[in-house]
């Protein structure tokens, strides 16, 4: 049934049912991608059985509608050699390696001998899970995110067991109001999500929540528990386990925390939709805002960040005491100094001038800073712009690489910082950001310009040089996405 509340064939922007009525949120319309298929280098035994990955998961999906409220058992036998062949091709040839050092190219070689044996490892309960290598990345705070790199033969087997039964039994319980990490969803529709529902919906307040190390303090037996509610097949649930307990290798030396799962391992990222499902999706929507929330609510999720609006302050505070004894039984905590509580909505800026503030805060979510802002004919509207921390982090690299390329031909350089500028207007070239995006710009003509006199005392290259050679290699800063309104319809 297309369109019911809890299904997840559109988005939706979660409202308050009208005085306590059973209606349900009013859902965001939105288009889905289709599948995607990876036909190169298949030889023409295999492109013929290609589908059977999807055939199971069709049947999976099936019966998880039918039964909602039933455990699903007999999964595991849907993982055939043909799904992890076509799981095989669906990964990056060019993924960084696991502790193993097997890459794509090397594991190609033999596949179908490596895939047939793969296959009976799982299906006798002989597969061992190998640990993840662990890396790390800088983060916007200055500190390191860790991340667990999976054995390639793991990526494949997590690739098959995610997308044929993982996904497609959980994909009819998520809640239209998570974006992270789901088929046919992105990061864009999540902020069209908040600027739509903050519009159409009494938000004076607004609650920016980020759960602090998610993925590192997640609790194991709470989520096997709570994926043992649709998954009745045991081998499923014990392959999953062997994930969960792998452990890291950091150099020569192995660890295990007892909590957590690797953050960028293929399966986490279901896993954590699913443990925060139950968490918070669940209980936001069937329990606190029916029984406790006094006004209008909208909440939107994508991974581990989520933005929550309220009508009235003292929901708004009840609710972050509320969360935090609630994120406290399952282990996990509110980061405190990426969480706030801010006035923010269509008459936060007359209310802050009458008690004599100033203008209203801002709040970021998915690289984008969001601001109280007015059209041109003096109605509210919700402004979007660049983080200044992704500015900064973007113009620090940029800058770094120049010095790299001092000596690289200036049309090639020009080019190359061309295609670095389109992929940032690909993100944030959104509605309302015209002068953030000038900006941006302007700085990386200041840069590039100091690259090249940089290269010889001799070099005499002025602005307008900078202009023409820009002219010719980058793309114009023009807006890209529509705006929320006309990309997401909203059915209340």
């Amino acid at each position: 049934m297309m369109n019911d509340w809890k299904k997840s064939d559109s988005a939706i922007v979660p409202e308050k049912a009208a005085n306590k009525g059973s209606s349900g949120p009013a859902e965001l319309l939105e288009g889905r991608a289709g599948p995607k298929g990876n036909g190169v280098g298949q030889s023409p035994r295999r492109a013929q059985k290609r589908g059977s990955g999807s055939q199971a998961a069709d049947r999976i999906r099936q019966a998880a509608k039918r039964n909602p409220e039933e455990r699903l058992v007999a999964l595991l036998h849907h993982v055939t050699v043909d799904v992890l062949h076509d799981a095989f091709h669906s990964l990056r040839k060019d993924a960084a390696a696991g502790v193993d050092g097997v890459t794509w190219d090397a594991y190609a070689d033999g596949l179908e001998g490596r895939l047939a044996d793969l296959c009976a490892r799982v299906h006798r309960g002989a597969y061992r899970a190998p640990p993840s290598r662990r890396v790390y990345i800088p983060k916007e705070d200055g500190g390191q995110r860790p991340l667990g790199i999976a054995a390639l033969e793991d990526k494949v087997l997590q690739r098959a067991v995610t997308d044929t039964i993982l996904v497609p039994i959980y994909e009819t319980e998520f809640l239209g109001f998570s974006y992270g990490f789901r088929p046919g969803r992105g990061t864009h529709n999540a902020l069209d999500a908040v600027t739509v529902g903050i519009h159409r919906r009494k938000v004076n307040w607004i609650v920016d929540a980020d759960i602090r190390g998610f993925f590192d303090n997640l609790d194991r037996d709470h989520m096997v528990r709570m994926l043992g509610k649709r998954i009745g097949d045991t081998r499923v649930i014990r392959l999953i386990v062997k994930w969960l307990n792998a452990g890291v290798m950091e150099g020569t030396d192995w660890s295990d925390t007892g909590r957590g799962t690797p953050q960028g391992a293929i399966v986490s990222a279901c896993l954590a939709n699913v443990y925060l499902h139950y968490v918070l999706d669940d209980w936001f929507h069937n329990t606190w805002r029916k029984r406790i929330a006094g006004g209008d609510t909208i909440i939107v999720r994508y991974a581990d960040d989520f933005v929550c609006g309220f009508q009235h302050l003292g929901d708004a505070k009840r609710f972050l005491r509320d969360l935090g004894e609630r994120l406290a039984h399952y282990g996990l905590e509110l980061h405190p100094d990426k969480t706030r509580l801010i006035e923010f909505g269509r008459f936060a800026r007359a209310d802050r001038r009458k008690r004599g503030q100033g203008k209203p805060e801002t709040f970021d979510f998915l690289g984008m800073t969001h601001f109280c802002d007015q059209s041109r004919k003096g109605r509210f509207r919700v402004g979007r712009k660049p983080s200044g921390k992704r500015v900064r982090r973007t113009l620090r690299r940029i800058k770094e690489e120049l010095r790299m390329r001092w000596h690289d031909n200036r049309h090639d350089t020009a080019r190359w910082l061309g295609r670095v500028i389109n992929g940032w207007l690909n993100y944030y070239a959104v509605p309302g950001s015209s002068r953030d995006l000038q900006r941006f710009m302007y700085q990386c003509r200041r840069l590039l310009m100091r690259a090249l006199r940089r290269r010889s005392q001799r070099d005499h290259t002025e602005w307008k040089d900078i202009v023409s050679l820009t002219a010719a290699h980058w793309p114009q800063a023009r807006i890209r996405h529509p705006w929320p309104s006309q990309r997401l319809v909203v059915r209340t």
